[in-house]
């Protein structure tokens, strides 16, 4: 079974995959892919250098996130134009990547996906858990996190798809507003649960 994960940012979603990935499920991540597939020589890289300019390219012609992020995050065009060439190549290497991991016999694949709803990447999965947190508790781990103001956290929130949004189309949900152990104690029911035919059977939207 492969379950994916996703949420708001900063609101935990490598937290609970690496608790899942504790209690023996095999993690497969976005944010990991997203990196390959630019390596410098991809054809993604390629096509991101020729549409954006070569000033995205550091020295050594690896990417600069933080360039390129600076340059697509108040530009909705010229995020739609970046995601249209890097999500083609993400979703084939996860087609590869979790079947690999179907195929080894790991008791549960988890797909952690930032932008799962938002690039589709639902269609590959079987089921979807959305890691939910309180708005307060969300800004102030982004805050933190990013060394950013309240008035920039409030502005990449709301850049996003809403959290009621995702956990209105989600079969699962995990609050991680609490303590690491309080979602420990959520990811290890859910993940028993999981480890039989019956624990897949939860109505969309219930909170564990």
């Amino acid at each position: 079974m492969v379950l994916g994960i996703t949420g708001g940012i900063a609101s935990g979603k490598t937290t609970v995959a690496q608790a899942f990935q504790a209690l023996g499920a095999v993690v497969v991540s976005a944010d990991v892919l997203a990196r390959e597939i630019v390596r410098p020589g991809a054809k993604a890289l390629q096509l991101i250098a020729e549409h954006f300019g070569r000033q995205v390219l550091h020295e050594d012609g690896t990417l600069n996130r933080q360039l390129m992020a600076d340059m697509i995050f108040n530009d909705d065009q010229a995020r739609r134009v970046l995601n249209g060439m890097t999500h083609p190549a993400i979703a084939a290497l996860a087609r590869t990547r979790l079947r690999e991991a179907e195929q080894g016999g790991a008791p549960l694949v988890i797909y952690d996906a930032p932008l799962l709803y938002e690039a589709g990447a639902d269609r590959q999965v079987d089921k979807v858990l959305v890691v939910k947190v309180d708005a307060e508790v969300q800004l102030a781990r982004l805050m933190a996190r990013d060394g950013i103001d309240r008035q920039q956290a409030l502005a990449r929130i709301a850049a996003q798809m809403q959290q009621g949004e995702k956990i209105a189309r989600a079969d699962f949900v995990v609050d991680n507003s609490g303590t690491a152990r309080e979602t420990q104690g959520q990811v290890r029911s859910l993940m028993e649960r999981l480890s039989h035919p019956a624990g897949v059977t939860k109505a969309p939207g219930s909170v564990e």
